[in-house]
């Protein structure tokens, strides 16, 4: 009856663990949010926030983020609707180029005042008056207009019920981007939209769109040209990223991204694994406008340091630690890349202590990463119920035992 007891206790603490190693599963666009309200200096223009969780899982595709909007109501304050799970964020503005630190918030709505790149503080309790706006999906229309068309606008509505998605004539203003091209947004439950310049006085007829994000060419006659492609995006032919990593960083990975707009070729760290390649190498074929890349291996928790890279171009990379590493273009001789096997058997030949050492530094390098790679982790919350369960497991078995002698 003990053996069951302590048999059927371990179990539970078994259980108990596999729960809080399962990964979440990710979340579509129907998933809860949570409103994040910003206050920021008045010389921070356009701010935007960067989101994330602890397992690295990014809210947002590309830096700076998402965009916030101007409460009208509440001068001076700016909202965005941000997933609740992403519980780390960065305030930024001025195009990424100012930013608070990474500022982890408890769940739910949250007001965060900053005074400056250094300071900011959080609270739960609400900041502004009224009642916070709802969620609205929205989707990006791009345009390039002639030059004689002044401030562009864009006008959006349902069809044929004629819902409005601003509330007057000209519209919502086109935002400019370094390409020439602007920016707007609208309600996914649009189908048609109208460009318009000059405070609408000069524009294009109806356009019948479907609500995916499209890019508009307007000629200066109002006539216009529209797609759902890019025709700004680079084409470029996918590369190979070779690897040889030390033998201990377990099932080594790959993180890339494009600096410095830093759009991921991956959607979540610790990025994709390698596969097995010739000779000991490791590959792993990536799109060829990437320009930054970072090996990391054992679930993220080891890594490299940012590397740059050249666009277009195989890479071969000989990493021997967190900020050791060489780049080569072409393959390199075989007496200047040490491989696996070799790296393996310099391990076990290794003493012990050191090995401590140099795990305790790749750890302590991995910490002071960039907050947008952060690895796995597990809560406070998620440790005390792994306790809690495992003590009432133990309480049973003690109890069961104690029965178990009075009979």
């Amino acid at each position: 009856m003990v053996k069951a007891v302590k048999r059927l206790t371990w179990l539970i603490c078994t259980f108990a663990m596999a729960l809080v190693l399962i990964k979440p599963v990710s979340v579509n666009a129907e998933e809860e949010r949570s409103a994040v309200y910003v206050q920021v200096p008045a010389d921070w223009d356009a701010p935007c926030v960067w989101a994330w969780d602890e397992d690295g899982n990014n809210a947002f595709e590309a830096w700076p983020g998402g965009e916030t909007e101007a409460d009208a109501g509440n001068e001076g304050w700016y909202y965005i609707w941000i997933p609740s799970w992403a519980d780390h964020v960065i305030v930024n503005a001025n195009e990424g180029s100012v930013q608070t630190g990474e500022l982890v918030l408890e769940g739910g709505n949250a007001w965060i005042t900053v005074e400056d790149a250094e300071n900011a503080a959080v609270s739960y309790e609400a900041l502004t008056k009224g009642d916070i706006p709802e969620y609205v999906e929205k989707f990006e229309i791009h345009v390039d207009v002639p030059d004689s068309w002044e401030a562009p606008c864009l006008w959006a509505w349902s069809a044929p019920d004629g819902t409005n998605a601003f509330a007057a004539w000209p519209g919502e203003a086109f935002k400019q981007g370094e390409d020439g091209w602007y920016t707007g947004k609208a309600p996914v439950w649009v189908n048609s939209v109208i460009v318009n310049a000059n405070e609408g006085s000069v524009q294009t007829e109806d356009i019948a769109i479907d609500p995916a994000e499209l890019w508009i060419t307007v000629e200066e006659d109002g006539s216009f040209e529209f797609s759902y492609d890019d025709p700004n995006a680079v084409s470029a032919p996918d590369i190979h990223v070779n690897v040889q990593a030390p033998a201990d960083w377990e099932a080594p990975c790959l993180w890339a991204w494009s600096a410095p707009d830093g759009t991921n070729a991956f959607a979540a760290w610790p990025g994709e694994p390698f596969a097995a390649g010739e000779e000991g190498w490791l590959t792993l074929s990536v799109p060829g406008w990437i320009n930054s890349v970072i090996v990391n291996g054992s679930e993220g928790s080891v890594q490299t340091t940012d590397i740059s890279v050249e666009t277009g171009k195989d890479i071969w990379l000989v990493v021997t630690g967190p900020e050791a590493y060489e780049v080569f273009y072409e393959k390199p001789a075989d007496a200047a890349a040490v491989s696996n096997e070799e790296a393996a058997g310099d391990t076990e030949a290794a003493d012990a202590g050191e090995t401590a050492d140099q795990t305790q530094a790749a750890t302590n390098a991995d910490t002071t990463a960039d907050t947008q790679t952060t690895g796995t982790g597990l809560g406070t919350g998620v440790i005390v119920l792994i306790v809690v369960v495992c003590a009432v497991a133990a309480a049973v078995a003690v109890y069961a035992v104690k029965k178990r002698k009075k009979a």
